[in-house]
């Protein structure tokens, strides 16, 4: 299981996130990047979401309180650019966080590793700002649930999982080379339903970091040229084709009792979504999603226990395939930052096997530019807004795509 969470950091972190265009149609940037070093903490609240979390643990004792320092690194625009005009004033790069939940035994003290990004949302002064930031990663070693050494744990099933963050916050300039950040955070781990139990854990607090700037004076001054008229936002239409594949587990109900499959199960589908370019950050269009699903209403017609009322026997079975495939559609909104796109959806099966397949779903997806029209694509799709589906792991496609790429002189 944790290869496969390495192969995913490492398409993240090994994809090319600039790639030069055509110069008719790029917005150029500049080689004199604002390079930032943070050092931050958060101080969180565990939501009580099971049983172990309210107290069900060896040390008889509801975990509340997470703690997590991180260190990250990022880039900036230099202010009056296009770049830092247009998407108002973003940073991305990479953070590693130490993760203490209280319960080291059990839950154990993870490592984090995580992309980030985030930019202005208003502005209250020359010095004071109102910013977001998204972080997206992997977090390792947990201590995951166990049937004979960890039997308490029923947060965690793998020894690693994703991380998701957000926050809002206020960023405080102490000077050219000195930020102060502070405001609130939510946070997520799970494992997509890549492996039982999934409860997740989450999390919500407060942060606060100190940022440094690297010879911010000197990469103002080297761009220190009035500032250029953006044009105008050429809106089209703009087509996405995404082909995805992964990997999940499953449990059914059976006579009111709960029953998880031991079987892994595979996923694999095809988004093609037809956007409405509106404006630089913004897009919006519908997406046809056909998905083959292997787990889709499983079943099982045996259930017999042992004189002892331990260890139940049961076979699990797979339906036709009609009953394992569907076409949906959804509607799907884009919010555009340089090198990622935030994507979220809300559909229904059109088309399908019935049961499990009827319904809402719902997808939230980060797609990383790996060229002028590619990506890489990693989602996750919710059933009805609550019950976890699968990851959706993938490259896609951009057809007439007018969109002004970023460029760079290295």
């Amino acid at each position: 299981m944790w290869r496969k969470w390495l192969l995913i950091i490492g398409i993240l972190l090994t994809s090319q996130l600039s790639i030069a265009g055509n110069p008719e149609d790029t917005i150029p940037t500049s080689n004199r990047y604002i390079h930032q070093l943070e050092t931050e903490v958060r101080q969180a609240y565990i939501f009580p979401s099971t049983s172990f979390l309210e107290g069900e643990n060896n040390k008889s004792k509801a975990l509340r309180s997470a703690f997590s320092a991180h260190l990250r690194y990022a880039f900036s625009f230099p202010p009056l650019s296009y770049i830092d005009r247009i998407y108002g004033s973003p940073y991305q790069g990479i953070g590693v966080a130490y993760y203490n939940f209280g319960d080291r035994q059990e839950i154990g003290n993870p490592i984090a590793v995580y992309l980030l990004q985030g930019g202005r949302l208003a502005d209250f002064s020359s010095r004071l700002s109102l910013n977001y930031e998204w972080n997206f990663g992997i977090s390792a070693g947990w201590h995951p649930y166990d049937v004979n050494s960890n039997p308490n744990n029923t947060v965690i099933g793998s020894k690693v999982n994703a991380y998701l963050n957000t926050s809002a916050y206020l960023n405080f300039t102490l000077s050219p080379q000195f930020d102060l950040t502070s405001g609130i955070s939510l946070t997520h781990f799970s494992n997509g339903n890549t492996d039982f139990p999934n409860a997740g854990l989450n999390t919500i607090g407060i942060k606060m970091g100190l940022t440094y700037n690297f010879k911010k004076n000197k990469a103002i001054q080297l761009n220190n040229t009035p500032p250029v008229l953006i044009s105008d936002f050429p809106r089209h239409f703009s087509y996405d084709l995404i082909f995805f594949g992964s990997w999940r587990r499953k449990g059914i109900v059976y006579n009111d009792i709960p029953l998880a499959s031991p079987y892994t199960y595979e996923v694999f589908g095809f988004n093609f979504t037809s956007f409405y370019n509106i404006r630089y950050r913004f897009r919006a269009g519908i997406s046809l999603d056909g998905v083959y699903d292997s787990s889709a209403n499983i079943y099982t017609e045996e259930y017999n226990v042992t004189a002892d009322g331990h260890d139940p026997s049961f076979t699990f079975y797979k339906p036709p395939l009609k009953k394992q495939l569907s076409l949906g559609l959804s509607a799907r909104a884009e919010y555009i930052m340089p090198y990622f796109s935030i994507n979220m959806g809300l559909g229904t099966n059109i088309i399908h096997g019935g049961g499990d397949l009827r319904g809402l779903y719902q997808i939230v997806a980060l797609k990383i530019e790996t060229s002028r029209n590619s990506f890489i694509h990693i989602g996750y799709n919710l059933h009805d807004f609550k019950e976890p589906n699968y990851l959706m792991i993938g490259f896609g496609y951009r057809f007439h795509n007018k969109y002004p790429f970023i460029y760079h002189s290295f």
